[in-house]
């Protein structure tokens, strides 16, 4: 199940720091390191450019998920009516309208095909975070170009699926209880623990999803432990950064004046870019805590 390390050679770049000759196992070291890593990967164009691949895959993803509402007896009016319980209000306005006119106006065999088309072009958001992490890890990508998007289409649904989850299930958790136990036979004593369950769901679910990610993802050996550490940080900041950002919005943000009708999309492209950021800088922990080891493993074996 778990892979060898490759010792990989930091492609060298114009920078303060030559990151092939920092001491990693240094505190001071690790996190100069670390830092220069962030500063190459240049997190704020790799944002925006999730941040806009995101938005594309998530209207789709969205109609996916609206059309299992009625196996749950759950009206399209009651839904939105919940999101705007835990949505700001011009993010909630913006998917709403959206969602509306699309499935007003729909086509069966064209929604499918456009679908498909968005999501394949939306997994360059995910194709860019590949490359991000390969020129950090000092690889090239060999692998087959189908496979290698196939995989960034695998990990583009995940992630998306992954925010509409979170959405979901601290607002539809009950309900969606509700039609499981129903369904399989469980009793309704599991209910309780289920209402536990679901609101710690979401970070757990998000996590994994991530720990893969960083696992599978670069074009590069790793062993499976070595992914955790990024996932946990990236889980945790985008969490905490989430219900901080929705905050703000809610109570102190002035978009709706300064940007008119083109608030929500404004705060909802900012939120995915803060996401964006925040994948990509796990990813550089990952990375820094790689080549920690590997300068040990190598000073072992020249000093045994």
């Amino acid at each position: 199940m778990f892979k060898k390390v490759k010792f990989m050679q930091v492609e060298k770049k114009p920078s303060n720091i030559d990151l092939n000759s920092v001491d990693y196992t240094s505190k001071k070291g690790f996190l100069k390191a670390f830092i220069q890593g962030v500063k190459e990967a240049d997190v704020s164009s790799a944002g925006a450019q999730l941040a806009y691949f995101f938005l594309l895959s998530m209207f789709p993803l969205l109609l996916f998920v609206l059309t299992l509402l009625p196996f749950l007896n759950l009206p399209q009016e009651q839904v939105f009516s919940m999101l705007e319980n835990i949505l700001p209000e011009q993010v909630h306005s913006l998917i709403e309208s959206t969602i509306s006119d699309i499935m007003k106006s729909r086509s069966g065999g064209l929604l499918s095909i456009g679908i498909i088309a968005t999501l394949w072009s939306a997994s360059n958001g995910v194709n860019s975070l590949v490359k991000n992490l390969n020129r950090s890890y000092g690889m090239k990508e060999t692998r087959p170009f189908l496979v290698a998007r196939g995989m960034s289409l695998v990990f583009t649904v995940l992630l998306i699926g992954l925010v509409i989850v979170a959405l979901v299930l601290p607002v539809f958790g009950r309900a969606i209880g509700v039609f499981l136990f129903s369904t399989i036979g469980i009793e309704d004593s599991f209910l309780t623990l289920w209402n536990y369950v679901r609101l710690i769901m979401p970070p757990i679910l998000i996590f994994t999803v991530l720990v893969m990610l960083y696992w599978i993802a670069p074009n590069i050996t790793l062993y499976f432990k070595s992914a955790i550490p990024g996932a946990i940080f990236s889980t945790v900041a985008w969490v905490l950064i989430s219900f901080a950002f929705s905050y703000y919005v809610n109570n102190f943000s002035n978009y709706s004046r300064t940007y008119g009708s083109i608030g929500g999309i404004i705060i909802l492209m900012l939120w995915l870019y803060i996401t964006g950021i925040v994948l990509v800088i796990g990813g550089q922990l990952n990375v820094t805590i790689q080549r920690r080891k590997e300068q040990i493993l190598r000073e072992k074996k020249i000093h045994p």
